[in-house]
């Protein structure tokens, strides 16, 4: 048996072994990540020099698309090399990097989402404390907590990996380095690194998705309190965009992280592991532009600055 310190590097299966699949799929994914590059910066480049758009909201929601960013960043480009390569391979080091940032940017976002859900309670539910409450330095230790605990956490569940063996077989049936694939392909050390994995994404979604809807249930008994209509209907279309994204995120990610590896669990994966790495980051930005009269608004002030005044 080989300890995973013994391994030089491992086989990358991919989406599929059909040439002219690869190549379909290599023009699809391409364009996905430009778009989900120019998406995300493009939000952040919005959010920074709008003065219309400097509330804790767009500020949380400028990390989210800054995470993305490195997000798709982790998975995208080794996918796309893997597609036109014939020896479709990773090495040890790649191996452990890839897995440290996905973990711990997988866990950044999930808390990021929750801490959006929190500032959008605030928002809407302590109106008239919001500034006060929600002020700069508040922001960043808010902000500081999904940084520090995800890249902790991530840091103990890519050390847990040093206890896998594999008997000679180095093939990962998936189109990135993932625990599912890996723990399936392991033929022994399974059982803490399985087991922790189920563990930990239990506790940490749970707890970020209690945050998120506990805030929303609060929010909705502030919105029921409106006297307004107007003041109702601003209140849902600021809270869509972001229930939106969360609905998304969550639901893939429990599917793929919350089920003990199998052949048939790992196959599934595969597929909704696409949606999530590549799909979603790209549409955070779109979801948050298209439902959203500030973000829409100040894009046309600066299309409007930078193009029509010249």
């Amino acid at each position: 048996m080989l300890n995973f310190t013994d391994v030089t590097e491992f086989i990358l299966l991919g989406l599929t072994s059909r040439k002219e699949l690869q190549v379909l799929f290599f023009i699809i994914f391409l364009v996905v990540y430009i778009v989900t590059m120019v998406g995300n910066i493009g939000m952040m480049i919005l959010i920074k020099i709008s003065p219309q758009l400097s509330s804790p909201m767009y500020f949380f929601l400028s990390h989210l698309s800054f995470v993305d960013v490195w997000f798709s960043s982790n998975v995208t480009p080794k996918m796309l090399e893997n597609l036109l390569s014939k020896t479709k391979t990773i090495s040890y080091a790649g191996c452990l990097v890839q897995c440290f940032f996905f973990i711990a940017l997988v866990h950044v976002e999930i808390f990021i989402l929750a801490v959006m859900a929190f500032d959008r309670y605030m928002a809407i539910g302590k109106a008239l404390l919001y500034g006060s409450k929600m002020s700069r330095v508040v922001c960043i230790r808010l902000i500081s907590f999904p940084y520090i605990y995800g890249f902790l956490t991530s840091l103990a569940a890519t050390l847990w990996t040093y206890g896998l063996y594999f008997c000679g077989k180095t093939e990962i049936n998936h189109f990135y380095y993932a625990d599912p694939p890996l723990i399936k392909m392991a033929c022994a050390g399974t059982f803490v690194k399985e087991y922790t994995m189920i563990i930990l994404a239990g506790i940490n979604f749970t707890y970020s998705l209690s945050v998120v809807i506990i805030s929303y249930l609060f929010i909705l008994i502030a919105i029921l309190r409106m006297r307004s209509a107007e003041g109702r209907r601003k209140a849902f279309s600021t809270c869509g965009s972001h229930l939106t994204a969360v609905g998304i995120f969550y639901g893939t990610l429990i599917f793929m992280y919350l089920r003990r590896p199998t052949e048939e669990s790992v196959e599934q994966g595969k597929m909704v592991a696409v949606f999530y790495t590549t799909v979603i980051p790209m549409l955070n930005p779109m979801i948050y532009s298209l439902r959203n009269k500030d973000v829409k608004e100040a894009m046309e002030k600066v299309i409007s600055r930078k193009f029509l005044t010249k």
